[in-house]
């Protein structure tokens, strides 16, 4: 009996086992008997110049800066449209540039969903939002992603007579136009990854999704050809539902989702090759305590929508946890009565064994929902997690965005930080009672960039948050202060802001510094009350390179590095 056999049967019985003794939350992985996306409404067109405007949503603090994405040309918000579930991808060649896609509604009169999209080339400073990729088509689940030359890749569900299916749109040009879209195969609540690598995969596009697909019963494709073609459908092993993928430094490729009350981590190690049958050496169930909650009712946040998607992250820093492979979700737990924890477990050899489940969100109690819970991981090894939370609002769906990070492998994690001002998810919704189903981020060494919406603005909305993992101080009950935010966005060009806080009335300077240490410019020096503070560093006169910006104040003092490209 080969490998491959044995591992479905243990995986299979693992599973059932679970599953007797555990609640069922998710009841079976939805086939292709049931259609989880289908055309309700019709499209009904809105010409934007129609459109009433309100002032576009900003916020910002010591640690996060947040910036609405579906804006105007005039760069306010519009009044009577939706957005949400959206996707963010990088260009690694130059983190300023970025585009995030969601699911727009013109209307909220309307559920008809476009791709909407917009796209930045100062740092997430300001954005462009010039509509949708093929107006007046249903599209829907939007991924995107990049590869290591920088062109961006949007994965978008559509549905004909044949049934659901994925087109993937290229754009060589910082995401400001889009191809026609190349034929993917798909299905409902796909997720795409791009091998960044410098292997045999180099350039590889992997497609899954979680079912009701145009070629069941199957959940996989690959494109090996930089997206002028996609491979007959396949299945993968453990067939995970609800999830997302991910590649090591080796090319190996990993999947995770949900599997009934439990979850399911699969790994191919030769989807990487062009040419070879695409196989799957591995399919593992790791406890979450807990299972995912989906279609929850109108007392959770989101009533016909996932509560959080299942979220597979790995290390390839170089550090000692490099090769690490991380699972996150948003759970019902098993062991208690909380109907939202945010949970998490580490692997560190290849996905074969998993860690006891950890729990991110740090507040006591069973009762709030902590909700959509997203990871991902730095360069550098640190691990960021953010959610909605609504423990602040007992009794509510009133939630806020929290952010914790780990810098040891996810074996403990920092205090929990509410990084936004609370909203009311259960307005804006476009004839659609959900927010969505996921959101989407990535991390550079210094910072998280979150995609993600909320309804500030009395409607759903897109954002983009720029976070920092902030330093600080201690007072002397224990409670950590924070003080100096890294600049933002970090590289700039032309120019950039700093954030910092001053706890008590004392005399605040800030300096810059060259690499040897040399003071290059003062950016601050008065005496300053409590409070916050920003300042905007300016690149002009400044040679390109590597810099320090030294905040002093009573007897605190904080360091960070700052880059300029010229």
């Amino acid at each position: 009996m080969n490998k491959a056999i044995i591992q479905v049967l243990v995986l299979t019985l693992l599973l059932s086992a679970t599953s007797t003794a555990q609640k069922n939350t998710v009841p079976g992985q939805f086939k292709n008997s049931r259609i989880l996306e289908t055309v309700d409404d019709e499209y009904i067109p809105v010409s934007r110049k129609s459109m009433k405007t309100s002032e576009a949503y900003r916020y910002g603090s010591v640690y996060v800066t947040t910036v609405q994405v579906n804006v105007n040309e005039e760069g306010e918000n519009m009044l009577g449209d939706a957005a949400n579930e959206p996707s963010i991808a990088f260009d690694p060649t130059d983190h300023n540039n970025m585009v995030i896609g969601w699911r727009q509604f013109d209307t909220i009169a309307s559920n008809f969903r476009q791709a909407g999209y917009g796209y930045t080339s100062d740092g997430g400073l300001t954005w462009t939002f010039p509509g949708t990729i093929e107006p007046g088509v249903f599209r829907s689940d939007p991924v995107l992603d990049s590869d290591k030359w920088g062109n961006f890749y949007f994965n978008s569900l559509s549905l004909d007579s044949s049934g659901l299916m994925s087109k993937v749109f290229l754009s060589g040009n910082q995401g400001t136009e889009w191809d026609e879209g190349t034929f993917a195969q798909g299905g409902d609540k796909p997720w795409m990854s791009i091998d960044k690598t410098d292997g045999p995969g180099s350039g590889n596009i992997y497609n899954y999704w979680n079912a009701s697909t145009i070629c069941p019963p199957h959940n996989f494709t690959r494109s090996t050809n930089g997206n002028l073609s996609y491979e007959d459908c396949s299945s993968i092993l453990g067939d995970p539902g609800w999830g997302t993928t991910a590649i090591n430094a080796q090319g190996k490729l990993f999947v995770a989702g949900s599997q009934d009350t439990n979850f399911v981590v699969a790994r191919s190690s030769n989807a990487q090759y062009p040419g070879q049958v695409v196989t799957w050496d591995l399919a593992v169930p790791v406890y979450l305590d807990g299972s995912m909650k989906v279609f929850a009712g109108y007392e959770s946040p989101n009533p016909l929508g996932l509560l959080g998607q299942a979220v597979i992250a790995i290390d390839s820093s170089g550090t000692e946890t490099d090769g690490n492979i991380y699972l996150m979700c948003s759970v019902d737990r098993h062991s208690n009565s909380d109907p939202g924890d945010v949970m998490f477990s580490r692997s560190t050899d290849e996905g074969e064994t998993w860690s006891d489940p950890v729990q991110v969100n740090d507040d006591p109690g069973y009762n709030a929902w902590q909700w959509f819970g997203t990871m991902s991981v730095a360069p550098n090894g640190r691990i960021d997690a953010i959610w909605l939370d609504t423990r602040g609002h007992p009794g509510t769906v009133i939630s806020e965005l929290y952010y914790s990070y780990s810098l040891n492998g996810g074996v403990t994690w920092s205090i929990n930080e509410s990084i936004s001002e609370s909203f009311d998810p259960h307005v804006g919704w476009p004839d659609q009672n959900k927010m969505g189903d996921y959101f989407h981020m990535f991390s550079d060494s210094d910072c998280a960039h979150l995609a993600w919406a909320a309804t500030f603005n009395g409607e759903q909305d897109i954002y983009y948050s720029h976070i920092s993992q902030v330093t600080g101080i201690k007072d002397d009950k224990g409670t950590t202060k924070r003080c100096l935010a890294q600049n933002f966005p970090n590289p700039f060009v032309d120019k950039t802001s700093i954030r910092y806080t001053v706890w008590s009335r004392s005399m605040t300077t800030i300096e810059l510094t060259d690499i040897k240490g040399k003071v290059i410019r003062t950016l601050v020096h008065r005496i300053h009350s409590p409070g916050s503070y920003q300042i905007e560093l300016q690149s002009r006169g400044l040679k390109q390179g590597m810099y320090y910006y030294t905040l002093r104040s009573g007897q605190l003092i904080e360091t960070r590095k700052l880059i300029v490209i010229k």
